[in-house]
């Protein structure tokens, strides 16, 4: 019987044009992202380094402006369609479930939703969740196993009582080898809205 659900946020709320953020660098330049680049990516979503110190890797390397970088960075991020904002509130009301956010985010992507939702949304939507997860906040991300058992372990959840739903299958096989029941949803066919069909709810 599932209790407990875990979302992610990117691509299951808000709505992400994933490849944006690389054709805008391409535009300034950046054609080629190489290992060192992901790697100064995946510390900045653990929040190992400041803004400051990420955007200043890329000004220094390619001599593009802070600014340019920071509007390519968050070119990735669209809209956040109002269906789903009533199914996680409607959700949250109905107090079947404890529900959770996990998001890989990182410091950038987080304050512009903040500023284009503004503050009253993004509190309503945060407000939904017993607890809002996220990786630059906590210094742990997915798909490693250990983000998963912190959530776990945090708030005494039981793997086989919980529900992870993450549009990235690597994402939801590193949960799924915890125990944990998953939907690596499609976010061109498939809404987070009809989560309470899924075989695991009936």
């Amino acid at each position: 019987m599932i209790k407990n659900i875990i979302f992610d946020f990117g691509d299951v709320f808000i709505n992400l044009d994933k490849e944006a953020t690389y054709r805008e660098l391409a535009r300034l330049g950046v054609t080629e992202i190489s290992e060192d680049m992901m790697q100064h990516y995946y510390q900045y979503e653990m929040g190992l380094i400041t803004t400051d110190d990420f955007v200043s890797y890329f000004h220094d390397k390619f001599s593009i402006s802070k600014e340019d970088l920071i509007r390519s960075w968050n070119a990735i991020l669209l809209d956040f369609p109002e269906h789903r904002l009533h199914f996680i509130k409607e959700l949250a009301a109905s107090k079947q479930y404890r529900l959770f956010l996990l998001s890989n985010t990182n410091d950038l992507h987080i304050s512009w939703i903040q500023d284009n939702w503004g503050e009253e949304l993004y509190t309503e939507f945060k407000n939904c969740f017993e607890q809002f997860y996220l990786s630059h906040e906590i210094n742990l991300r997915k798909p490693n196993t250990d983000i998963f058992e912190f959530v776990l372990k945090e708030n005494k959840l039981q793997a086989s009582e919980t529900f992870f739903i993450d549009d990235t299958k690597e994402n939801t096989d590193a949960a799924q080898q915890l125990g944990i029941h998953v939907w690596n949803n499609c976010p061109k066919t498939e809404d987070v809205v009809d989560l309470l069909t899924k075989q695991a709810f009936k």
